[in-house]
């Protein structure tokens, strides 16, 4: 998840965004605010123009031709700069050069905070994308709303999930875990009926911790304008580390990384029992481990004290507006089509994750049943995750560098004899140590 290839030019590029912001990151009240009224999106739509999208999402192909139908003097060029920090070094290259800049693009949530104190996505309050705030789950819409801005509009999430090896828990008589001291309990029996199965796999992700954290109710991060503190020593960052700790221990997750060939096999022949990963998933399982269709179903995501249910994303973008677009009003149009009603429910219906709440609570949506699990309606398991999803958290406005960091510092934990603790408290001062250079004021 992190940049390892451009630290030097994105550390460069946040110098010059940090340097004289003070307050928050917020822009221009929305309409509802006593701000401008809407732009004249209508306007726009009816003199038409180019609008170059920057995404790897293949569901918007479907979105951009609808699109130009229903708006023929628009077109929309999709182009594909790279996926994660690959596209948002290109980005800020090109916002940097004041040219080649695109009208609309895809961030995910964990980055789109460098772009807003940057000041360089436009704040779409006052195009109207305040009238979208209860069209919204509660998880993405706190990722792209700070203060009275809008930043951008989600276009999926990640509600987070336990996808499980039914027939290897069944052979085993293991039951599912409905709390993480189970969950490590699983783990054992089945490591101690078979060696070769281990619970699920970790080599150390920021992505995946961070979010697990979020669950736990762990909130490391705080910004406000330039000034950020990070403490990873709350009562909620200590349950995770406490109890994947003992994971580690005991050697119950296989060393192998996610995505790999190695991944793939495991997943296949049952040796990684489970995943605790977003609601994305069931594409990337059906098309990457076909053979073991049927084995496998979803469930809650484990709790940290039993009898809660409380959620957490993993994964998820929104499409924002740089403030160097062309034109902003058609670009916003386009933004708002793709993520909000017909446009929303084409991308769901080509496979995307809801961030909406109208698909999210489609009857057609829940009933859905999925062949690749049994027959299950697996989307009633991602609702409820996206209705729990807890809502109090936030990422540093340096968070894609940040992440670029965790393999020197918590990646010790999975390869040495550094406790997971220790890990976070040397990335927590790496990440200090990065944002005081690049101009905040970072507390630890």
């Amino acid at each position: 998840m992190g940049n390892r290839t451009s630290r030097r030019q994105l550390g460069t590029l946040l110098v010059a965004f940090a340097v004289g912001i003070g307050g928050t990151a917020c822009g221009s009240p929305g309409p509802d605010a006593g701000g401008t009224e809407p732009k004249d999106v209508a306007a726009a739509l009816e003199k038409g123009g180019k609008v170059t999208v920057w995404a790897w999402e293949p569901t918007l192909k479907k979105v951009a031709a609808d699109f130009e139908k229903k708006y023929p003097d628009v077109d929309i060029e999709l182009v594909d700069a790279g996926t994660g920090d690959k596209q948002y070094t290109a980005l800020q290259n090109a916002i940097a050069a004041g040219s080649g800049a695109p009208d609309v693009a895809q961030i995910e949530y964990y980055a789109l905070g460098q772009f807003a104190i940057g000041k360089t996505v436009e704040d779409l309050s006052p195009y109207g994308a305040i009238t979208h705030a209860k069209d919204f789950t509660p998880g993405p819409w706190r990722a792209v709303h700070q203060g009275g801005a809008i930043f951008a509009l989600p276009m999926d999430s990640g509600p987070m999930a336990l996808f499980y090896n039914k027939k290897v828990f069944d052979k085993h008589g293991v039951k599912v875990p409905t709390t993480w001291d189970e969950y490590v309990e699983a783990a054992r029996t089945l490591h101690k009926a078979d060696p070769k199965i281990f619970i699920t796999n970790d080599t150390g992700d920021a992505g995946a911790t961070t979010s697990l954290i979020r669950q736990a109710g762990g909130r490391p991060y705080y910004s406000r304008g330039t000034d950020v503190s990070i403490d990873f020593d709350d009562e909620g960052t200590r349950k995770y580390t406490a109890t994947w700790q003992k994971l580690l221990d005991e050697k119950l997750v296989a060393p192998i990384s996610s995505w790999s060939d190695a991944w793939y096999k495991g997943l296949a022949d049952g040796s990684l029992a489970t995943l605790s990963i977003g609601a994305w998933m069931p594409a990337n399982l059906t098309s990457g481990v076909p053979t073991a269709s049927g084995d496998w179903r979803v469930a809650p995501l484990p709790q940290w004290t039993k009898g809660d249910n409380t959620s957490a994303e993993n994964g998820g973008s929104s499409l924002a507006v740089p403030k160097a677009a062309k034109n902003k009003e058609l670009a916003y149009a386009f933004t708002e089509f793709a993520t909000t009603g017909t446009g929303a429910t084409t991308r769901v219906t080509e496979g995307a994750f809801p961030a909406t709440r109208a698909d999210l609570e489609s009857k057609t949506f829940l009933d859905k049943p999925f062949p690749y699990f049994g027959g299950q309606q697996a989307n009633r398991i991602f609702a409820e995750s996206a209705r729990n999803v807890s809502t109090a958290w936030s990422y540093l406005p340096f968070q894609v560098h940040a992440n670029s960091l965790f393999d020197d510092t918590v990646g010790k934990a999975y390869t040495s004899r550094v406790t997971l603790a220790d890990g976070l408290d040397a990335w927590k001062d790496a990440c200090a140590d990065h944002g005081n250079d690049q101009g905040f004021t970072v507390n630890r």
